[in-house]
């Protein structure tokens, strides 16, 4: 429920701090005085639209904070904890600031959220239904929402597992009929897929296979020169004739030996010399172990260079480097795979369609069942309620159309029907159905949904216009019915309903420094009694109407 609202700088509220119980709260006051603009303000803490109109004159931002009491069995719970919202202690503060700049900003229990997320929090907190909410009966496309509303325990498994079958179905008739119109060019497609298919797999690529392949390439194709310089090398340091390198060397290295111990200069120089003879020493015995290990495969290099021109070749069609060949093959056999799952002609998909659409058929049929059984739970209900509202003579009922052809909801076209005088033909609500009887028919809903969404708060604005007298005082009972099982806000200018709330806050705005300003007070008894004459009488307070209200309060 919600406990504490605070509104600061919104429309003609500077600041305004209120706290509510639960039960009943009454909201009155003259036209104009701001009652409605409390309303949009919970509504707006509920994942409402803002706008900068809703600022204050003269304000660079609104700013609106809801406190709820949350019970630890709802379901949003579950919701909170999917958006990482810690809830302490059960209770939710909503704070959410419009400013002059364009910026939203919302904060639930300190954790930035976006108004969708409060939106679908706000489902879960507070049903507002406005004066003209009950024009939601005269859209014959809301009837199968509300009576699916009302079942919603029994029909939602029911629906999704229908939906769930009617999208296999609907995508498997998507398949088949671009197929009859595409037949050529699928059976084409497929053709060249396979093609691609085949030829990727029989190539058989690996990655970096390319680099490995072109620096075999060229020891191979360049073996004869290879072989000529490590023969012309190892000859010159060690070959079979006087004066090699090795010899010369070590002809200084024996020159050096003889006079370095006679300077410190003589021996570094020596252990230069020493140290190249023996470098070039291991370096000609590895040049003759490359040289006598060197072979030339002529088989192997055709078979690399016959590689080398196929991954050239496929890198043409198919992409720049072996990676982009290997994941275009990767897209050919998974496009190729689903080709081949749906069925590669347009008789074995037409016998798909036909599976899926026996089997949505089949949950299409039990869906109309449990409606048709829980449309005759609604109707008995509805009955009782009427009759509590003045209509004990009208006959509620829910009619069943069956579609030609299967829909996202199932197969039943619903609209809601009524008779409302005794020996008259039940007649679509829409047509016949008056502005009264409408919003008791709503307010019937309401008491029976209230019931089973779990919904903490409901606000009634206004949903009492255009009745009095014994319809006006069964409509006060009925909205204090539900306040048995919701918190519940209304504004009114029924004294019959104001009468009945536990809590009474009047709002009122008066003139400080030039400026409107909205204000709240809870009446006192003696007040109350003033209020509910006030709405009896109008402007003058007479003796007679003091009694009247303190009656109709003591009723």
């Amino acid at each position: 429920m919600l406990q504490e609202l605070s509104i600061q700088n919104f429309a003609i509220i500077r600041k305004l701090n209120l706290t509510f119980n639960d039960g009943m709260t009454v909201l009155t006051g003259e036209t104009g005085a701001g009652k409605s603009i409390i309303i949009d303000a919970v509504g707006l803490l509920t994942g409402g639209r803002g706008s900068q109109d809703f600022i204050r004159e003269g304000a660079d931002r609104a700013i609106l904070q809801g406190l709820y009491d949350i019970p630890e069995n709802s379901k949003l719970v579950a919701v909170l904890d999917q958006y990482g919202i810690i809830l302490e202690s059960q209770q939710l503060l909503i704070h959410r600031e419009l400013q002059r700049n364009g910026r939203n900003v919302i904060r639930v229990n300190g954790t930035l959220v976006n108004t969708t997320i409060l939106r679908r929090i706000g489902l879960f907190l507070v049903d507002i239904h406005g004066q003209n909410e009950h024009q939601e009966l005269m859209h014959v496309d809301r009837h199968r929402v509300l009576l699916d509303e009302f079942g919603k325990q029994e029909i939602e498994p029911l629906l999704q597992q229908y939906q769930a079958a009617y999208d296999t179905y609907r995508e498997l008739e998507e398949q088949y009929h671009q197929r009859l119109e595409n037949e050529q060019e699928w059976a084409q497609r497929y053709d060249m897929l396979s093609f691609q298919a085949k030829e990727l797999a029989e190539a058989d690529l690996h990655d970096g296979e390319e680099a490995a392949l072109e620096a075999e390439y060229q020891a191979l194709t360049n073996f004869q020169d290879v072989l000529e310089a490590l023969s012309k090398s190892y000859e010159a340091l060690a070959g079979d004739w006087d004066g090699n390198g090795l010899e010369t060397v070590s002809v200084a290295v024996d020159a050096m030996e003889d006079i370095e111990e006679l300077t410190p200069t003589y021996q570094v120089l020596t252990e230069q010399v020493r140290g190249a003879y023996f470098e070039l020493q291991e370096a000609s015995t590895a040049i003759q172990s490359a040289r006598d290990n060197l072979e030339f495969d002529a088989e192997r290099l055709q078979f690399v260079e016959d590689r080398l021109n196929l991954i050239r070749n496929l890198e043409r069609k198919y992409g720049v480097t072996i990676a982009d060949v290997l994941t275009h093959q990767s897209q050919v056999d998974e496009e190729l795979a689903q080709m081949i799952g749906t069925g590669a002609t347009a008789a074995e998909l037409a016998d798909q369609v036909a599976v899926a659409q026996a089997q949505a058929q089949i949950y299409a049929d039990e869906l109309t069942a449990v409606r048709q059984a829980k449309a005759g739970l609604l109707a008995e209900q509805i009955h009782l309620q009427l009759k509590d509202l003045v209509m004990d003579k009208a006959i509620f009922s829910v009619h069943f159309d069956k579609a030609n052809t299967l829909t996202s909801t199932g197969q039943d076209d619903i609209e809601f029907y009524i008779q409302t005088n005794p020996g008259e033909t039940a007649k679509p609500l829409v047509k016949i159905a008056s502005g009264g009887e409408l919003s008791r028919m709503m307010l019937a809903m309401k008491t029976i949904f209230s019931k089973r969404q779990g919904i903490t708060s409901i606000i009634f604005d206004e949903v009492d216009t255009g009745v009095s007298g014994r319809v006006a005082q069964a409509i006060a009972e009925k909205i204090a019915m539900i306040a048995e099982n919701s918190q519940v806000l209304t504004i009114t200018h029924l004294p019959q309903v104001a009468a009945i709330a536990a809590t009474h806050l009047y709002i009122e705005k008066n003139i400080v420094a030039d400026r409107t300003e909205t204000s709240v007070r809870e009446l006192t008894v003696e007040e109350r009694v003033d209020e509910v004459a006030r709405m009896l009488s109008g402007s003058e307070l007479t003796a007679a109407a003091r009694q009247n209200a303190r009656d109709l309060l003591k009723i």
